[in-house]
């Protein structure tokens, strides 16, 4: 059964006639999440699940058609079969599942199995293909748990302020940033900029609560910030505005982190590997939980991790997609 086909737009839906995240204009884009790399521009319709559909008109536009629906849902399209399933990676992040005669694929997007208290929980999802991510696909990366990681946060919090710091989180404005306001939550006032401040709204309006919280703009008088907590976007590392933050040690919250060297990056005082993907064990642990005959592997470290699942029984293939490879890096470098 061929129900999936990999194009120059993106996975395609052959008898449903539609696409998974695609990344040129089609005519009916089912969107995983709210992520610039998953969610494009210039489609003419939009199927998402209800908790993305305020993260599109944020990013996209309100003029956009699009339509939203609950997890387990199901609807009918061309005679397949779908329904969005939780992924766990930020706010209303779906699993794809299309059944067509029996036939069941799962598009995965990108996801996590950690609980982060904010995203619904992923749910595993039993098929006969699936397509999995791999951003994370290296032994090396194993998350500590979630209080483990908020712990580490807040002690190093206390630290700056014993030494009269204000401390700088860098943080993708969209998932991980609010991960990072619930951590501290309690703490400390915490001031986040304008474009996390615009993230935060469309959480708020799907009724998720996240801590009190100032908006600020680095280009006011940063005098009034000394001793605080801050939230700053990746783009803004370089900015010089940021760097005239009294008193400021930064912090770079992402799983590159885990990698010793990449705490050095750019200098950073310090490195926290929180992230939204699945490390290696989460996602050996789903591949399996979904008992699929063959699996996809893209985005990230699909040479290595598509090998390795063909060592242990396995039939996986890699797929080429234009999806952030390095999607966190990716956040180091630019806002998207």
């Amino acid at each position: 059964m061929k129900l999936l086909k990999f194009t120059s737009k993106g996975i395609y839906c052959i008898p449903g006639k539609f696409y998974i995240d695609p990344w040129r204009p089609v005519d009916l884009a089912v969107i995983t999440h709210g992520h610039a790399d998953h969610a494009r521009s210039g489609m003419k319709k939009y199927l998402c699940h209800h908790f993305t559909k305020p993260i599109l008109f944020s990013r996209i536009g309100r003029n956009i058609e699009c339509e939203s629906i609950g997890y387990g849902e199901q609807l009918t399209i061309n005679g397949v079969k779908v329904s969005l399933h939780p992924a766990g990676h930020i706010i209303g992040s779906a699993q794809i599942r299309m059944e067509y005669k029996g036939y069941v694929s799962v598009i995965s997007g990108d996801y996590k199995l950690q609980d982060d208290g904010l995203s619904t929980a992923f749910e595993a999802v039993k098929c006969h293909e699936f397509i999995t991510e791999s951003t994370f696909g290296l032994p090396v990366y194993n998350w500590l748990s979630v209080a483990e990681q908020e712990k580490k946060m807040r002690d190093w919090v206390d630290h700056n302020r014993a030494k009269g710091k204000t401390s700088v989180f860098i943080g993708y404005s969209l998932g991980k940033s609010q991960r990072i306001m619930k951590a501290l939550e309690g703490i400390g006032e915490l001031n986040v900029h304008y474009s996390i401040a615009k993230l935060n709204e469309a959480y708020e309006s799907v009724g998720v609560t996240l801590p009190e919280y100032k908006t600020i703009d680095l280009r006011d008088d940063k005098k009034h910030l000394d001793g605080k907590i801050i939230l700053l976007p990746p783009a803004l590392v370089d900015n010089p505005a940021m760097k005239k933050i009294p008193n400021m040690a930064y912090a770079i919250c992402s799983g590159w982190m885990q990698i010793r060297g990449a705490r050095r990056w750019r200098s950073a005082d310090a490195g926290f590997a929180i992230s939204d993907h699945a490390d290696w064990q989460g996602l050996l642990s789903a591949i399996k939980a979904t008992e699929a005959e063959k699996v996809y592997v893209t985005h990230g470290q699909t040479a290595i991790f598509s090998k390795y699942l063909n060592e242990i029984g396995i039939y996986s293939e890699e797929v080429k997609t234009e999806y952030g490879d390095d999607e966190e890096r990716t956040e180091m470098e630019e806002e998207k």
